[in-house]
């Protein structure tokens, strides 16, 4: 049975790229932060004098693979026994591979006319869609030729698949195109890391991608990976496992792959936070003014502030009534006069926030990066601030976190605070659960459930448990159903009737949560049937109307609720948390869906007075525990399960955790924590 990230489409187009032009300081600050994100990589590249190594003693393969990496640095092939004994053949030349273009673009400049021009004749020759070259121009100045010396290179283009390249590849190549051809191994090994990146792993273990290049046709897969590594698609490491059992013996390793700007993202952040636990906060305020803020706190909140004052980076869980505590410290902060900021996922989560906090002292992560919103930063280009609490933290993937952790100044406390039960982030790493599993940091876990049937509900679900809970209000209710026929009429019938008659929960804040997007009860069904029911029209600009409920998608992953406002010659005009966001007519089909259903990674950091949560019978293989307990928790007041899974709910709850992710971060952490010498 798979786990959510799969049916979630983390980063497909579902979920939207930024609109280019768009007038709206959540669109600036993302693209600003993306910005900042590819110098730094630059920077790191430039800087970057050897390989990231971990363990010692190493021969066989593993010293094998360290020698490629040498090799490669200082420009040469590395050896042939890398993968295998046997010296391969000869190898053909091949073009100097070019770097995927940035999945956010930097701004509304696009490829140069004459170049999509060229690279559309490429691609017409080739049998592609002409839609095609606009995205492939973004290839680079000469992606026509590069196309043509190497069709597997359109791979590189979001949304292609491998059966698609391979029909390129022949129509140009005629003969000589064929499935163990390098260029079409190295470039099926990047693809397949991608991939892995979008479903959250930072790398991929050597025996996992060799395999999935086999799947693909490939018939020598470690010769691919050797090429891709040669040619400097992707990064290659071993990392100690366990100890040598005695000094003679051959320290254990496991072999990895992957993408430089996961691998780069990743030790950097492993620096960050080393740097952060083991310097001394700065001596911005007396101990004992930080005890009396601990005394006059109650439970953990007080045990957040005394972990705070004392130390660089600390972690904090807890459910949506524990979000008092990380407020009770920021108000502390403030009492004495420091810079302290917090910073939320979306702006959903940053208005719900800032009622609990003295101040304007809350912003999104993309705005206070940017510096689109926050405090800016001081003279060194580090974050003015003194504390920084970062909520819903298992949604930092590894480049957002590293860029937080390098922005902070050294003295600077960092608190990440959120529920390690949700759903993980949608980008790459699963940073909160390996710093939890790391125990690098105090960890406070709050004490204070959530409240009522549904918090009961929830923290059953976070055990493995699903428990019958009394609801004498009717804060949760079973709609059992048959069908996906039965599901839709009935979802639509409680969001437009029954929970706005007995609870008095009106639909537009009545949030429906699906599995995923396609299917006979995905959200596109059941928005269609939400439409016709909630606000008819005729879909005037691009199948929307204005009062539509949306949801906007500013970048690959972040999903922005929102209502259409209206339309003009500049595009969809959208009020998303009380701002206007002007989505231009080319990006409207690509960043804009209807909202009224979600899946739950787009609803995760968000809450809604009353939640729907559709289980079909075809939703099973996307049951897990975190995907059930987010969905779940989303609700406020009221929440309807209309519900066609029979056991296989209960059965995803305790028995279906969430799916691994392969990552380096505690192996790259560990070696610099004190202690760690000895």
């Amino acid at each position: 049975m798979s786990t959510p990230e799969t049916p979630e489409e983390p980063r497909s187009a579902d979920d939207g790229t930024p609109a280019e032009g768009a007038q709206v300081s959540e669109a600036e600050a993302e693209l600003a932060a993306q910005r900042l994100e590819r110098e730094r990589i630059e920077r790191r590249k430039a800087e970057r004098q050897g390989p990231i190594e971990a363990g010692a003693k190493l021969s066989g393969t593993a010293a094998d693979l360290l020698a490629a990496v040498r090799a490669v640095e200082s420009g040469e092939k590395p050896p042939a026994t890398v993968f295998e004994e046997a010296r391969p053949a000869p190898r053909r030349p091949a073009p100097e591979p070019v770097r995927r273009a940035p999945v956010v673009p930097e701004g509304p400049a696009a490829p140069a006319e004459g170049t999509v021009g060229e690279v559309r004749e490429v691609l017409t020759r080739g049998g592609a869609p002409a839609a095609l070259a606009a995205p492939a121009a973004a290839l680079g100045e000469d992606a026509a030729d590069l196309l043509r010396e190497d069709p597997w290179q359109l791979l590189r283009v979001p949304g292609v698949r491998p059966e698609q390249a391979d029909g390129f590849a022949r129509a140009l190549l005629g003969g000589e195109a064929g499935p163990d051809d390098e260029r079409r191994g190295r470039a099926l090994t990047v693809w397949l890391l991608e991939q892995a990146a979008a479903a959250g792993h930072t790398v991929l273990e050597t025996a996992a991608l060799t395999e999935a290049l086999g799947r693909q046709g490939v018939p020598g897969p470690e010769d691919a990976v050797r090429n891709a590594i040669a040619e400097g698609d992707v990064l290659v490491f071993q990392d100690a496992v366990g100890e040598a059992v005695g000094e003679d013996e051959e320290q254990p390793v496991r072999v990895l792959v992957g993408l430089e700007r996961c691998a780069l993202a990743e030790e950097s952040l492993a620096d960050g936070l080393a740097r952060l636990i083991n310097s001394a906060p700065k001596q911005d305020g007396a101990a004992e003014e930080w005890e009396r803020a601990a005394s006059a706190a109650e439970g953990s909140a007080a045990d957040l502030i005394r972990a705070a004052s004392g130390h660089g980076l600390v972690l904090h869980t807890g459910g949506e009534a524990a979000l008092a505590e990380p407020a009770a410290l920021l108000n502390a902060a403030h009492g004495m006069g420091l810079r302290a900021w917090a910073a939320t996922h979306s702006p959903v989560g940053r208005e719900r926030f800032a009622s609990r906090v003295d101040g304007p002292a809350v912003a999104t992560v993309a705005g206070l990066l940017s510096g689109a919103e926050g405090p800016g930063r001081d003279p060194e280009g580090a974050l003015a601030v003194d504390l920084l609490v970062v909520l819903d933290a298992p949604q930092l993937d590894v480049e957002t976190a590293a860029l937080l952790s390098e922005s902070l100044p050294d003295g600077a406390r960092l608190v990440l605070s959120g529920d390690p039960a949700v759903l993980w982030s949608v980008g790459p790493g699963r940073v909160f659960a390996d710093l939890l599993a790391a125990r690098a940091c105090p960890q406070i876990a709050s004490r204070r459930p959530d409240p009522g049937p549904l918090g009961e509900l929830v923290s059953g679900i976070g055990v493995g448990e699903l428990l019958q809970v009394e609801a004498p209000e009717k804060e949760v209710v079973i709609v059992p159903v048959r069908d996906a026929g039965e599901a839709v009429h009935r979802t639509v019938q409680l969001v437009a009737d029954s929970v706005p008659r007995a609870l008095g929960v009106p639909a537009e804040e009545t949030q429906v949560i699906t599995p995923g997007h396609g299917g006979a009860v995905g959200t596109r069904v059941l928005n269609a049937a939400l439409k016709e029911r909630l606000n008819p029209g005729p879909g005037r600009f691009a199948g929307f109307d204005p009062g539509d409920r949306v949801a906007w998608s500013p970048a690959p992953g972040r999903t922005l609720p929102g209502r259409v406002v209206g339309a003009d010659g500049q595009g969809l005009r959208l009020d998303c948390a009380g701002e206007t966001v002007v989505v231009p007519r080319d990006r409207v089909e690509q960043t804009v869906r209807h909202g009224w259903a979600l899946t739950a990674h787009q609803a995760v950091g968000a809450r809604w007075p009353a939640a729907v949560v559709v289980l079909p019978g075809d939703a099973v293989p996307a049951l897990s525990r975190p995907w059930i307990y987010t969905a779940f928790s989303r609700a406020d007041r009221h929440l309807s399960v209309v519900h066609g899974v029979d056991q296989a709910l209960q059965r995803a709850v305790a028995e279906v955790p969430a799916k691994p992710r392969t990552t380096r971060l505690p192996v790259l952490l560990a070696p610099q924590l004190p202690g760690a010498a000895e």
